[in-house]
């Protein structure tokens, strides 16, 4: 997709960013370290009427809003009409045979019962940034099919969340991890009236709030989830560095960037990669320098004989030439490492949001 934002930055402020970043260890405008990342407070059930919500907001100003709702819908076939003859009786029958107790059927959802939309100021709803960032969310969300799968009421019913994303103010970072982080504790927050009618009944629900379940289950005796929502992070590259949380101005000489999102493994409860996109980072559209051979403060203090022959050697260079883009294949296996890895990015992040409280 095309670059979110111009980059007000010079040639010579581009190049010397780059060459900072490009160092080893690289040297960063703010200090951080490669895995370090921005600041952030974060709280979440601050909207009272929704089923879940949460509120994050980054060192740099950029602040956004989550709000879940959850509505009881009646379930249709693709071209209309109630489910009905063999295929009802398919459902019910693994309806008999499965489920977690909670009347949500295991890997009987759709994708469609999921609605993800994001709003960001001065852009219109269609606009290529929230599109593309809703598409993101929802293919995280979606990926493993555990969230839509306990969408499931009955053979009949389901329910239909809507995941709304405000984004308080003008992007002036890349929000996607902002997004994906505020989505996820918004999801954990999120909760379900008890169903306490019998599975082919209408559903019949328990008025009690205190009564009512996680969307996404808790252990009772540590009153911690037992799966947790997808997280996307953004991961940039600089010659052979990765940075992860990177600024504006650090995109601005990225040369990729790519966003990993990733979630709990049932197997081992570690983490495990459940989609990847690139982002085109605006980098590659800044225009390049004055040429060097052209540059008149390119000799300093040498003779000028000394000088047109550095600037007939330098023939065709600029003070920045703009990245090309694209990764390779070893340089992105280490991006993905870097945030499943045991102890690496991806968990690091999860335990600082597990200590968010309401």
């Amino acid at each position: 997709m095309a670059p979110y934002t111009n980059i007000p930055l010079s040639p010579a402020e581009l190049s010397y960013l780059h060459t900072s970043l490009s160092q080893d260890p690289p040297i960063r405008p703010d200090g951080r370290s490669p895995t370090q990342f921005r600041p952030l407070v974060a709280e979440k059930e601050i909207l009272p009427s929704a089923n879940g919500s949460a509120r994050i907001c980054f060192a740099d100003g950029t602040e956004a809003v989550v709000g879940v709702k959850a509505e009881v819908e009646k379930r249709v076939r693709r071209g209309g009409g109630l489910l009905r003859g063999k295929e009802d009786a398919d459902v019910d029958m693994d309806v008999e045979g499965g489920g977690d107790g909670d009347g949500r059927e295991e890997g009987k959802g759709e994708d469609g019962w999921l609605d993800v939309s994001i709003e960001i100021p001065g852009m219109r709803d269609d606009d290529a940034l929230p599109v593309f960032l809703a598409a993101m969310l929802m293919e995280a969300l979606l990926a493993d099919g555990e969230l839509k799968g306990r969408l499931w009421i009955s053979r009949g019913w389901h329910w239909r969340v809507f995941v709304d994303i405000l984004l308080l103010s003008q992007p002036l970072s890349y929000p996607l991890p902002l997004l994906s982080l505020t989505t996820h504790l918004a999801l954990l927050s999120t909760r379900l009236p008890a169903l306490i009618s019998e599975k082919d009944e209408d559903p019949l629900f328990n008025d009690d709030w205190e009564a009512s379940t996680y969307l996404f289950p808790r252990d009772p005796s540590t009153n911690e989830p037992r799966t947790k929502p997808p997280i996307t992070l953004l991961v940039m590259t600089v010659g052979q560095n990765i940075l992860f949380d990177p600024s504006t101005d650090e995109i601005a000489v990225a040369d990729a960037v790519v966003a990993v999102s990733a979630a709990q493994d049932g197997k081992d409860g570690g983490l495990k990669m459940v989609a990847l996109r690139t982002i085109d980072p605006p980098s590659r559209l800044t225009s390049a320098g004055v040429p060097l051979a052209a540059n008149t403060t390119a000799g300093g203090g040498l003779s000028a004989e000394e000088t047109l022959r550095l600037r007939e050697k330098d023939a065709g260079a600029t003070v920045w030439r703009p990245p090309r883009g694209g990764v390779g294949r070893a340089v992105l296996g280490r991006m993905i490492q870097r945030v499943v890895e045991k102890g690496g990015v991806g968990e690091e992040v999860l335990e600082g949001l597990r200590g968010v409280r309401s």
